[in-house]
């Protein structure tokens, strides 16, 4: 088969949907360092065997992208007043219903929006300090998309800094917070990679149609050491492509 006929077989495919049904979180105690670390996530649990033996896992080094007529994402996401939590893991935010990003024929609800440092997925080899991702579901399935930003050190983010001068220093600390506005970390372009892949965290099944802004976001450094004093790494390392395609929208 030609690579044109593959590239359209791939975008009839993934106009936006996502294959498998939404993961559940692991059961087991996991972690970013030691016996708990990433390279024996699949040994701590067998429900997390697809973290080793998965040959779509995410986060990738985004190089090599085929330039592609992809549909462009459309925000629909407002304010409202979550619940911030530290989950031992990261700093998640969770949103209340109403949120959606739009692809295609597809909607997909912001279900929380977490943080990692450094940035998970790389562009040419190059990571970032931190990485922000927007969870969605399907409104009519339990599939999952999501929209990843780096965030890099420059300017200040009112949105980003008033999130982090509330990080909640302790793990199972959750806290309200009010008017959330998420929009306030997106990039203004939202040119875009998307590609196949999967969770970053165990079970890393591989159910997720990541789509990751190419344009980052520029924050207070100072915001980040706040987040980087509690969760100095992370970060999944970065997995194997396995000739996967990563097409490119501008």
């Amino acid at each position: 088969m030609h690579r044109r006929d593959l590239i359209k077989g791939f975008l009839a495919l993934s106009a936006c949907p996502i294959y498998a049904q939404a993961a559940r979180p692991a059961s087991t105690h996991w972690g970013y360092a030691g016996s708990v670390g990433p390279e024996h996530w699949a040994d701590l649990d067998k429900e997390n065997f697809v973290c080793s033996a998965g040959t779509h896992q995410s986060p990738i080094d985004i190089a090599g992208a085929v330039k592609a007529d992809i549909p462009r994402i459309v925000i629909g996401w407002h304010k409202g007043s979550g619940g911030m939590v530290n989950n031992g893991h990261t700093i998640q935010i969770n949103m209340p219903e109403g949120s959606t990003l739009a692809c295609r024929d597809r909607v997909y609800e912001l279900v929380q929006f977490h943080f990692h440092a450094p940035s998970e997925h790389h562009v040419a080899g190059k990571s970032f300090p931190m990485e922000a991702h927007f969870v969605h579901k399907d409104t009519q399935s339990d599939t999952l998309g999501v929209l990843s930003v780096f965030l890099t050190p420059g300017a200040n983010n009112a949105n980003f800094a008033r999130l982090a001068a509330a990080f909640p220093v302790r793990p199972g600390k959750e806290i309200a917070v009010d008017e959330v506005d998420p929009n306030g970390l997106l990039p203004v372009s939202l040119s875009y990679w998307i590609y196949e892949g999967s969770l970053t965290t165990p079970p890393c099944t591989e159910s997720v149609e990541w789509m990751v802004a190419m344009e980052p976001v520029e924050v207070d450094a100072a915001d980040i050491k706040r987040f980087t004093t509690l969760y100095p790494l992370n970060a999944r390392p970065i997995r194997s492509p396995n000739r996967r395609f990563i097409l490119g929208h501008n």
